[in-house]
């Protein structure tokens, strides 16, 4: 069985590398796949097979995907490019005949109002338009879109626009996991997975910190301007910063909450929590 990881030289893709050998996966069987050839031969140590190939290359995605039988597609990050990149894979998948493409998407991506969730809607109608057999993961944030602002909120608080919601939030090696176990699961094809951990609000983001620092940390409810204000201010885009304040207003909504213990059950245990998570950087985090 020959399994291709797209995005391989990213953080999620090389975990899933990692998770896929360690639940018995070949690794000869496995074929590791990104635009960085450095990086690839990182991921040839592990004994995976390994292919430079950019997500606008056709002609290297059908090097990449010949003889395929599952293909991952893990989501890019060029927003306002993604819909496109995503198509061209899709397209080398139905050449080369894949059995089951399974795609990264985001929770609720058939009904979420957020304006990330516009592409992940448009790829998964691709990939159900093609005809393959698909998985669908719908991963809820990272836990690692918090961890590394640690030093800001203690500095200036926590601000949003999240309101009460709640943010299912998991570890990348967590989803990464449970890409591993659906694309070695032979039942999977044709599931939707709506992936999350225990959620949390912002508010009790800050608390968590708060708890684990011994510091005084605080959430402030900010309007979206006054946020995308913030953002700007420090150093962000005006586009993403506006996407990510289209996400806080998704969270306020529940876009970004997930109950159905999906993740769970896919890995076998339960997901990293907030607090784990958190006390495991803190050490890694500049004093």
């Amino acid at each position: 069985m020959s399994i291709v990881v797209t995005g391989a030289t990213g953080h999620l893709g090389r975990l899933a590398v990692e998770s896929l050998i360690a639940r018995g996966a070949q690794p000869g069987d496995i074929v590791a796949t990104g635009r960085d050839a450095e990086r690839l031969a990182g991921l040839a140590e592990l004994g995976v097979r390994t292919a430079v190939a950019d997500y606008t290359d056709h002609a290297a995605l059908d090097t990449a995907l010949a003889g395929a039988e599952k293909v991952l597609l893990v989501s890019g990050s060029d927003v306002g490019q993604r819909v496109a990149q995503h198509e061209n894979v899709v397209a080398a998948a139905v050449r080369a005949g894949v059995g089951l493409i399974a795609y990264t998407s985001i929770p609720h991506a058939d009904t979420a109002q957020h304006a990330l969730a516009a592409d992940h809607r448009a790829t998964e109608r691709l990939i159900r338009d093609s005809g393959l057999p698909f998985v669908f993961l719908r991963n809820s944030w990272y836990l690692e879109n918090y961890l590394p602002q640690v030093p800001t909120y203690l500095e200036h608080g926590v601000a949003g626009a999240a309101g009460d919601g709640r943010i299912s939030a998991a570890t990348r090696a967590d989803f990464a996991d449970a890409a591993a176990a659906a694309l070695l699961d032979p039942t999977a094809a044709g599931r939707v997975y709506e992936l999350g951990g225990a959620s949390f609000t912002l508010a009790e983001l800050a608390t968590t910190v708060a708890d684990a620092t011994g510091r005084d940390v605080t959430y402030t409810e900010v309007s979206p301007e006054q946020l995308t204000a913030i953002l700007v201010g420090a150093g962000l885009p005006q586009a993403y910063a506006e996407a990510l304040v289209s996400a806080d207003l998704g969270i306020g909504r529940g876009e970004l909450e997930v109950t159905t213990g999906d993740l769970e059950r896919l890995i076998g245990r339960p997901p990293t929590s907030l607090r784990d998570a958190l006390e495991a950087s803190l050490d890694s985090l500049p004093a």
